[in-house]
C-alpha cells in the first residue's frame, strides 16, 4: 500500500471509531440546542472530524524507525526561514514557458497544495464555530505554526532530531489557505438538511419514524460502548492481578475470574440499559430520553413499574436479551423486523413495545408527569 494512502486509511478508521464514541453526546447536544437533529449538521460534523484527524495523520505519519544512524541519514535540513524562498525554487525548477509549464512547476505545486490543505480548516472554523474572518485566519496560522514546530522538534522531541523541514513558506501558504477558507465558509450553507427549525428548541414536536429509529440506534450504540468500557476495565483489573502474582502464575485466561468476563461485557450493560434505566424513569429507554421522548399511561399518569419493565423487554431490551442468549439470534432478528414495521404501522408511531404494553410515547418537552400524577 502506498505510504500516501496509509495516513488516509488510519484517519478514516479513527474518524469512524471516534464518531461512534461521540455519537450519543452529539445527538443529545443537538436535541437540546436545536430541538432536533439535522442531517446536514451531522454530515458537516463528521466531515470536520475526518478532516482534523486527516490533518494530524498526514503531519505525523508515517513515523520512521529510529536507528543508530537515524540523525545521520534522516535528519532534515536547517529550518528555512526566508519568506518566499519558493520563488527562487520555482525559477530553478521551471521547465519550459507558458501557463501550463508554470502550473506544472513542482515548487508551485507544493505551495498550492499547502494553501489547499488549510482551506477546509478555515471553512469549518468560521462556519461551525462562528468565528470572524480575522480570528479564523489567526487560528489557521496558529495550527500551521504548531505543525511546523512539531516538525522542527522531531515530533516534540519524540525523535532525537528533526526529520522534516520547518519552512516559513509553508507557514505563509497555510495561513493564506485558512484565510481563503474563512472567506469561502458561506458555501457550507448550501449543504442541505441544516435549516434551523421554526420551533423553539424547548417546544414539543411530533413523534416521527426517523426520531424513533434514531432513539433505537442510540440504545444500541450505548450498549456497545458500555460493553466495551466495562469489558476493558475488567480485563485491565485481571491483568493487574495477574502481574501481581508470582512469575510462574498461570496464563491470564486460566485465572478463575476470567470466566466472568461475559458478565461485564454482556449482562451488566444489559441490566443497566434494559432494567435500571426504564425502572428509574418513565419507562422510556436511554435512547428515547436522548431524543426527548418519554412514556405515559393512557390516563396521563406515569406508568407502573411492571409496565415500564414490560415495555423494555418487548423493545430494545428484549432484542438485546435474545442476542445474548444462545440459539435465539433468529428470534432477535424477527423481533427487530416486527419492531421496525411497527414504527410505521402503530398510531403515533408508538412502536411494538408501547402498543403491547398499552403506553403512549410523547415528546418529553411537554408537561412531564410525576409519579402517579396526571399530566397538567
Amino acid at each position: 500500500m502506498s505510504t500516501r494512502l496509509i495516513p488516509a486509511l488510519i484517519a478514516s478508521t479513527a474518524a469512524l471509531a471516534l464518531a461512534v464514541v461521540l455519537f450519543v453526546p452529539y445527538v443529545a447536544r443537538q436535541y437540546r440546542r436545536r430541538g432536533t437533529l439535522g442531517v446536514g449538521n451531522v454530515v458537516l460534523a463528521f466531515a470536520g472530524l475526518l478532516y482534523a484527524l486527516g490533518l494530524v495523520a498526514y503531519v505525523l505519519l508515517p513515523m520512521p524507525e529510529v536507528t543508530p544512524d537515524f540523525c545521520a541519514t534522516s535528519a532534515a535540513s536547517a529550518p528555512q526561514l526566508v519568506p518566499f524562498r519558493f520563488l527562487d525554487d520555482m525559477a530553478r525548477e521551471q521547465v519550459g514557458s507558458g501557463l501550463v509549464a508554470t502550473l506544472r512547476n513542482p515548487a508551485l505545486t507544493q505551495v498550492l497544495l499547502n494553501v489547499a490543505l488549510f482551506v477546509p480548516l478555515g471553512m469549518f472554523v468560521r462556519y461551525m464555530f462562528r468565528r470572524g474572518v480575522a480570528a479564523t485566519a489567526l487560528i489557521g496560522l496558529g495550527v500551521s505554526l504548531a505543525i511546523e514546530c512539531t516538525q522542527l522538534t522531531g515530533d516534540w522531541f519524540l525523535y532525537p532530531c528533526a526529520y522534516r523541514l520547518f519552512d516559513v513558506d509553508d507557514l505563509i501558504a497555510n495561513g493564506l489557505g485558512g484565510l481563503l477558507g474563512a472567506l469561502a465558509a458561506p458555501v457550507l450553507r448550501m449543504v442541505p438538511g441544516q435549516k434551523l427549525p421554526s420551533l423553539d428548541p424547548g417546544q414539543a414536536r411530533p413523534v416521527t419514524v426517523p426520531r424513533r429509529l434514531l432513539a433505537a440506534v442510540c440504545d444500541l450504540v450505548l450498549f456497545f460502548l458500555l460493553s466495551s468500557l466495562l469489558g476493558a476495565a475488567y480485563q485491565a483489573l485481571l491483568l493487574l492481578v495477574h502481574n501481581g502474582l508470582a512469575a510462574d502464575a498461570p496464563p491470564l485466561q486460566s485465572l478463575p475470574g476470567h470466566g466472568l468476563l461475559p458478565l461485564f461485557t454482556d449482562w451488566l450493560p444489559w441490566l443497566l440499559l434494559a432494567v435500571v434505566v426504564p425502572l428509574t424513569g418513565t419507562g422510556a429507554s436511554a435512547g428515547q430520553r436522548i431524543v426527548q421522548l418519554t412514556a405515559v399511561a393512557p390516563d396521563g399518569r406515569r406508568p407502573e413499574p411492571v409496565r415500564r419493565l414490560g415495555r423494555s423487554l418487548v423493545g430494545t431490551g428484549g432484542y438485546l436479551l435474545l442476542t445474548l442468549l444462545p440459539f435465539l439470534g433468529l428470534l432477535a432478528a424477527i423481533l427487530a423486523v416486527v419492531s421496525l414495521v411497527a414504527f410505521w404501522r402503530t398510531s403515533g408511531h408508538r412502536g411494538l413495545s408501547y402498543a403491547a404494553t398499552g403506553l403512549d410515547l410523547v415528546d418529553a418537552r411537554g408537561p412531564v408527569p410525576a409519579a402517579h400524577e396526571p399530566v397538567a
